[in-house]
């Protein structure tokens, strides 16, 4: 089976099916991104206050306390199940585009690194090791630059035609 350029031999229906489904995912991904900013997470002091708490902080508009093992475990859990499941579905769909294999590649694969360090990252963050903020952010970064990127390249490959 030829999967290289499958997306532009598709039915108006599916391409329209497919675009529809990588919006609205992307609606969810950015809404994920500004409860990020809403925490202040998208910051190294910002993300380390959010999981180690701030209560030994004098003066701070909002108290924040250091997040308990459960609620660790839940957030990892469900961000590292839901976030693959999203760039399963995304690389499943930059499989079928006619991009050079080794691009193709890299935006199928690095996500899955980055969901990894990023969510790894925050667990040692919360363990105490604080340079990890500066993997979570680098990788943080990465990770979305390639869901743009990805994103990007379906919604305009489902332009081509045969």
């Amino acid at each position: 089976m030829k999967l290289d350029g499958l997306i532009h031999t598709l039915p108006r229906y599916i391409k329209l099916f497919i675009a529809a489904f990588v919006i609205v995912m992307s609606i969810g991904y950015y809404t994920g991104l500004q409860f990020v900013r809403q925490t202040e997470s998208d910051n190294p002091s910002g993300m380390v206050e959010n999981y180690l708490g701030n209560e030994d902080v004098e003066e701070v508009a909002v108290m924040k306390f250091k997040k308990g093992e459960y609620e660790m475990l839940t957030l990892l859990h469900s961000h590292i199940l839901s976030i693959s499941f999203i760039f399963f579905f995304l690389g499943g769909l930059i499989m079928i585009t006619s991009l050079p294999k080794k691009l193709k590649g890299f935006l199928m694969i690095e996500p899955f690194v980055s969901i990894i360090f990023t969510f790894g990252g925050i667990y040692l963050l919360w363990k105490g090791i604080l340079w990890m903020k500066w993997v979570v952010m680098i990788s943080g970064i990465l990770m979305t630059a390639v869901y743009i990127v990805g994103a990007l390249v379906v919604l305009f490959q489902l332009l081509k035609r045969k």
